[in-house]
């Protein structure tokens, strides 16, 4: 060979090689939309990073995205409820191998509502909150509510209930927590990211029932925290184990994260209702759910090395989104986790 054509042969080689360094790799996942303002931030902060890797993330809600990462139609899936153990081994039936739970952040649910004359923040005790969505207390001057509220003016109007009509990790935080206040609510609907309503309207997504609640008067429903801020949202303060009536914040959060003093394992754990005077009873984990196998190996890299700038960098982003960033303890424990996607 010339020394020509060896020159020729590096540069064929050198340009193959910058066209593999700038592959373009697309990662598909689906599923929650609670913690979709933050994943949204966090998958265009990453694509600056690395321009040639691209996350297309549907926010379906968590039962869509459950589903679709067991049908393999997505790389990953996320969800604000963990998968169930029929749900796990539904996967591991279909696929050969396990699913794995990565918390990303926490977050709240609020109770959003849209009650004429009422510019205050309503105080909403735990059976409050059960009666509303039962379809048991049914106008706004409920004792119930007005003993909570004596210095709001609330009417004898009808109470308009909105709740989520597709599959929601949103929805299965509600009924986590309302199945462990109300035992009526545990044995009649119990905690789910579908349940059958008793009574209310149905909007699809977070968006859906913040814009149903602002569009439908007296109406009350649930969002997650940055839907509420986003839109300028009445939310009221549930009064949690300790009986002090609490506005949802990411120190209450926090708070309510605190009291799980060992996570187990596989992370699946539930923080509602959390003991605790500074802890807000309607906060949450949420999860993306990785395979524990994947086959294309840019892809596998792509996927484990986002999840290991997420515990990292990604979490110095979340307060600004009013989401509260993992405890420490969980970020270690998760990233010696990520050796386990193969």
């Amino acid at each position: 060979m010339t020394k020509q054509m060896m020159t020729q042969a590096a540069l064929i080689a050198a340009l193959a090689t910058g066209v593999a360094s700038a592959q373009q790799i697309l990662i598909n996942a689906a599923g929650a939309t609670f913690p979709y303002p933050m994943y949204s931030k966090w998958f265009d902060q990453y694509h600056k990073k690395f321009p040639n890797l691209q996350f297309n993330y549907q926010s379906i809600g968590s039962g869509g995205g459950i589903k679709q990462v067991t049908e393999g139609t997505v790389d990953f899936g996320a969800s604000d409820g963990p998968m169930n153990d029929i749900q796990i081994k539904d996967f591991r039936a279909k696929h050969g191998y396990g699913i794995l739970h990565f918390p990303t952040v926490m977050g709240a649910d609020v109770p959003v509502y849209n009650v004429a004359g009422v510019n205050t923040d309503l105080n909403f005790t735990a059976d409050a909150l059960a009666g509303i969505f039962l379809g048991k207390i049914t106008k706004w001057n409920d004792p119930e509510l007005t003993k909570a509220n004596p210095g709001a003016k609330l009417p004898a109007a009808d109470i308009i209930v909105v709740h989520r009509s597709d599959g929601s990790g949103t929805t299965y935080i509600w009924t986590d927590y309302l199945s462990k206040v109300n035992k009526e609510w545990e044995s009649k609907v119990g905690r789910g990211t579908s349940v059958n309503w008793p009574v209310g309207l149905g909007g699809k997504g977070n968006e859906g029932v913040a814009g149903q609640v602002q569009q439908t008067p007296n109406s009350i429903g649930y969002v997650e925290l940055i839907y509420a801020v986003q839109n300028k949202m009445k939310t009221g303060k549930v009064r949690n184990m300790a009986g002090v009536y609490l506005a949802a914040s990411l120190a209450g959060v926090t708070a309510a994260a605190a009291s799980s003093k060992e996570m187990p394992e596989d992370f699946r754990v539930s923080i509602t209702n959390a003991p605790g005077k500074d802890a807000y009873p309607i906060s949450s984990f949420t999860w993306l759910l990785i395979p524990e196998k994947i086959a294309d190996p840019t892809k596998k890299k792509a996927i484990r090395d986002f999840l290991t700038w997420m515990l990292a960098d990604g979490q110095n982003m979340t307060e600004a989104l009013a989401y509260a960033r993992l405890p420490m303890t969980v970020v270690a424990k998760e990233m010696k986790a990520i050796a386990k996607v193969q």
